[in-house]
């Protein structure tokens, strides 16, 4: 498996953006707003990677993940981390995230900081085990209730 950062260079749009959605489609009925997965084009995929830090896993020529890092005030914020179904269960998550600790490392930055949807729950135990905890809850515009956690791991020096 390799992982490269997506420059401008990278011209795999399309395909990037079938990992994502297929990696999050198992969610598509279980919450509410939708993911803003389904908003994505290979054009604001294509801006998204050159305003974030991205990177993209291939196992030969096949895409099998991605993730995008935006640098915050005092922490990484980790944004669309995906892993093709198909490769799941493989360590691609875990090595990404590894990746996203050096980039925090490197950027003086103590913490990762993502967001997972509350009726994920599968999520919310994965990224424990991966040593986040939960920090918040949030709710999207327009919500009176919570729709997601916040959750955060402190990056070791």
């Amino acid at each position: 498996m390799n992982i490269v950062r997506i420059d401008e260079d990278f011209r795999r749009w399309d395909e990037l953006l079938a990992l994502i959605l297929s990696s999050f489609a198992y969610m598509n009925d279980r919450i509410d707003p939708p993911s803003s997965a389904l908003k994505l084009k290979p054009a604001t995929l294509a801006e998204k990677a050159r305003a974030e830090i991205a990177y993209a896993a291939t196992d030969g020529d096949i895409l099998c993940g991605c993730i995008f890092l935006r640098p915050e005030e005092g922490c990484l914020y980790v944004g669309k981390l995906a892993v093709a179904p198909t490769a799941q269960g493989r360590g691609i998550g875990r090595q990404l995230l590894a990746l996203a600790e050096q980039v925090a490392r490197d950027r003086a930055l103590p913490f990762l900081r993502l967001e997972t949807r509350i009726e994920l729950v599968e999520n919310h135990d994965v990224f424990a085990r991966w040593g986040f905890e939960k920090t918040a809850e949030n709710a999207h515009p327009g919500f009176t209730r919570v729709t997601s956690i916040e959750m955060r791991k402190p990056v070791s020096a």
